[in-house]
């Protein structure tokens, strides 16, 4: 395959010989207008554009300059452009950087400078690719919608695959918004009863009158309103997976009646005197202290110790160092795609914020922040202020070495998060050697755990996640 091209617009034939000889390493193809360029960055996929501002049928002006640094942007969302702008024109050059452009430089051309800023784009463009290319693998993780580099949620994610093939009862701990309801899903799509119904039911949602019928159905005339017969939430899922949300918000009386089918696999509707029997799985899961509950009397110990054969708690996402970055990014392209937007990624200040914020709504409010910002946001780029995070005040870094570091590390983690941990598969993506992937790690300062000897990341252990 064909190195990316790098795209020159430029209507001074003289500029444009300068560039063809400029760039002897790259692919350069060169439009002296917008269609032209549009038809190139069609046809070549250009990973890099130069384009200049002063472009006909306005030479003298910017307005077509800016209409081909937008039309570019919206046919190539992750190219990286820069604009070409005289010395008296910086206030032009910095508006084009804030509606997307990657860089500029002023005339008249120094090369070598020219040539280190085009260069530091096209590293950045195979970084981004690379990094879209691993986080596109997580559709692909055997736990549907988990995206992690996080050693704990790695570790939950090789228990929820050992524990599906089981039909024990699995309780998941965890805050509102973690994903206890994917992780959920997890344990029933990669299990035998994967064909089977998966029923969910939030014990906390439903008004106690309403959730006996809810759970266990009704006979016709059981009550008044009770026009016909209704199937139950516990035998629609019949041979599948039932799964019980904020089980710790289940009424008293209610625990009785679920202790019993749980010891019997056994249901009577109500009103009805007939005894049904219901082969389910049963997940359920709490963000509450069941063991308080207890104690106070509000929770029967005997259901606890039928729903827990095994716990599985779910880190929150202010304990998943690099997540929130990770799953923005996530977000935000499942986010151009549900609302056909092309917002190509956020600006430092926004990637500050994200990992400072506590993040007190986990996932969910982070998931919803992105879509948000995504639908509202008026540049390429969403900063703090359309996620309404706030700003972290910080020295911008310009250290390439530090930047190429941290782009590296975060592709490395991707790697690492897709192979559970095998390093010779980790390897593999990244496309070294797995000796190479040693030296890396250490240089980095990553274990596969992501911290300590780089050897296991998914062996035994707990942690977990929603959309995590």
């Amino acid at each position: 395959m064909a190195d990316p091209a790098l795209l020159i617009v430029e209507d001074d034939e003289g500029l444009c010989g300068q560039y063809r000889w400029a760039f002897p390493g790259h692919r350069v193809v060169i439009a002296q207008h917008r269609a032209e360029a549009l038809r190139l960055a069609r046809q070549e996929h250009p990973a890099v554009a130069i384009t200049d501002l002063g472009l006909p049928p306005d030479p003298d002006g910017v307005s077509e300059g800016f209409a081909v640094l937008a039309a570019l942007q919206q046919l190539s969302p992750a190219m990286k452009i820069i604009v070409a702008t005289g010395n008296d024109a910086r206030a032009h050059a910095l508006r084009a950087v804030a509606e997307g452009a990657y860089d500029f430089y002023t005339k008249p051309i120094d090369i070598e400078v020219l040539r280190t800023i085009v260069g530091r784009a096209f590293e950045l463009h195979r970084l981004q690719a690379e990094n879209r290319r691993l986080a596109s693998l997580q559709g692909q993780s055997s736990v549907r919608n988990i995206v992690t580099a996080n050693a704990a949620m790695l570790k939950l994610c090789r228990n929820i695959e050992r524990l599906a093939a089981t039909n024990v009862p699995v309780l998941l701990l965890g805050e509102s918004g973690t994903g206890k309801e994917a992780l959920a899903r997890g344990l029933h799509e990669l299990g035998p009863r994967a064909r089977q119904p998966f029923v969910a039911i939030n014990c906390g949602a439903i008004p106690e009158a309403l959730l006996e019928s809810e759970l266990f159905g009704h006979e016709r005339g059981a009550f008044t309103g009770a026009v016909k017969q209704t199937i139950g939430k516990i035998e629609s899922a019949q041979h599948g997976t039932l799964f019980l949300d904020e089980i710790g918000d289940l009424a008293y009386a209610l625990q009785v009646k679920l202790l019993r089918f749980l010891q019997d696999q056994v249901i009577e509707r109500v009103g009805g005197r007939q005894q049904i029997k219901v082969d389910v799985r049963i997940v359920s899961a709490t963000n509450q202290a069941l063991d308080s509950q207890i104690s106070e009397g509000k929770f029967r110990s005997d259901l606890l110790y039928r729903l827990d054969s095994v716990t599985l708690r779910i880190p929150p996402l202010r304990e998943r160092a690099g997540d929130a970055v990770l799953l923005a990014r996530y977000f935000l392209a499942r986010a151009n795609d549900e609302y056909n937007r092309s917002v190509r990624g956020f600006t430092p200040a926004a990637l500050a914020a994200l990992a400072a914020h506590p993040w007190p709504g986990n996932v969910r409010e982070l998931e919803s922040r992105v879509k948000r910002a995504v639908v509202m946001a008026e540049g390429t780029l969403i900063d703090a202020a359309d996620m309404e995070l706030a700003a972290v005040a910080a020295t911008p870094d310009f250290d390439l070495r530090a930047a190429r570091l941290r782009a590296e590390r975060e592709v490395v983690q991707l790697a690492l998060a897709h192979s559970h941990g095998k390093l010779s598969l980790a390897a593999k993506l990244l496309g070294i050697s797995r000796p190479t992937l040693y030296t890396l790690l250490e240089s980095l300062g990553i274990g596969a755990h992501g911290q300590g000897e780089p050897t296991d990341i998914g062996g035994n252990g707990a942690g977990e996640h929603e959309d995590a």
